[in-house]
């Protein structure tokens, strides 16, 4: 059984007991999303990782169920907001508020003052209204009027959104795009899953039937043990050399930013925490780049194609990977 060293050498956290809690948490979400294991274990990663996910996809494949079904299986704070075109960014944050008895104004926190935030369709408001959260999910406060408001811990928002081609939304400026650590697609469940679907609810909703398996300190326990798991320099230079090849790539506008070379690092040592590892492996990196990488990047009009935007750039990193090198 590995263990996790703090930086003075006492023990922190046994690694089969950490893996054990987030097995907990997967079973519980995976009670509800039948099929998508890779995709729960991501959203855990994002999760452990103290970033923001954002789960793009068709209507109808379980985007909202799996956001809400990890909120159930958390002791947390939840709070759901369905983004819509007439939504204002007061709304989101909240605003100062006149009390006529008293004669002062008075703060009243919008529904981002939870640990877990759903922000339904986040593409269907514009753009003013998508900035609001950007404060939110970099710095973990909100300022509004001059006075900075800080944010519960742990705190997370999970987006979903439809692709842009339907009707109705509003693409996500790179800049909001870049403080969403991972993308994920869930995609049609098979045929025999599906089918437990059907027979999950003939009776009842299954997503009602979660309890929660982890509470907040658990969440805060996991986050900071993340950093204890150990990176080799070779496995950092091979991360760091698919960076560049982002930004060197004359199909790419715009490469992988810092803020996603950080992601991809921290990421990396969450997916290890979640398998019992103390360590860091090459197939972490790869089996992240491209949920942490592609929503990011910007494609060359010169090399655009009647793929979609997020096919294209995975495309691209699809090829990168094959051209840099790994560690052995």
């Amino acid at each position: 059984m590995r263990r996790l060293q703090t930086a003075d050498g006492e023990t922190e956290l046994i690694a089969a007991t950490a893996a054990a809690k987030i097995d907990l948490l997967q079973n519980a979400i995976e009670t509800v999303i039948r099929g998508k294991p890779e995709a729960v274990r991501l959203a855990i990663v994002t999760l452990i990782a103290g970033g923001h996910l954002l789960i793009e996809d068709v209507p109808g494949v379980g985007k909202t169920t799996l956001a809400h079904a990890l909120a159930r299986a958390l002791d947390c704070v939840f709070q759901r907001i369905q983004f819509t075109s007439d939504l204002l960014p007061s709304d989101v944050i909240g605003l100062s508020v006149y009390n006529q008895l008293t004669g002062v104004f008075e703060w009243k926190p919008g529904p981002v003052f939870a640990n877990v935030v759903l922000a339904d369709e986040i593409n269907r408001t514009t753009p003013k209204t998508q900035s609001a959260l950007l404060e939110a999910m970099a710095e973990r406060q909100v300022t509004v009027e001059g006075v900075t408001h800080a944010l519960p811990s742990p705190f997370i928002v999970l987006a979903t959104q439809n692709p842009i081609e339907h009707h109705g939304t509003y693409p996500l400026p790179e800049s909001q795009l870049d403080r969403f650590m991972l993308r994920l697609r869930i995609g049609y469940p098979g045929s025999d899953d599906e089918k437990q679907i059907l027979r999950d609810r003939e009776h009842s909703e299954p997503l009602e039937s979660i309890r929660a398996v982890m509470a907040a300190e658990d969440v805060l326990e996991l986050q900071r043990n993340v950093s204890l798991v150990s990176v080799d320099d070779a496995i950092v230079d091979y991360l760091m050399r698919i960076v560049a090849a982002t930004r060197d790539s004359e199909m790419l506008d715009l490469g992988a930013s810092p803020r996603a070379t950080l992601s991809l690092f921290r990421a990396a040592q969450a997916l290890a925490l979640t398998e019992e590892r103390n360590y860091c492996v090459p197939d972490d990196i790869k089996r992240l780049v491209i949920p942490i990488f592609a929503h990011r990047l910007v494609i060359s009009s010169r090399y655009a194609s009647s793929l979609r935007r997020s096919e294209e750039a995975e495309a691209v990193l699809r090829e990168i990977m094959k051209a840099v090198s790994v560690p052995l």
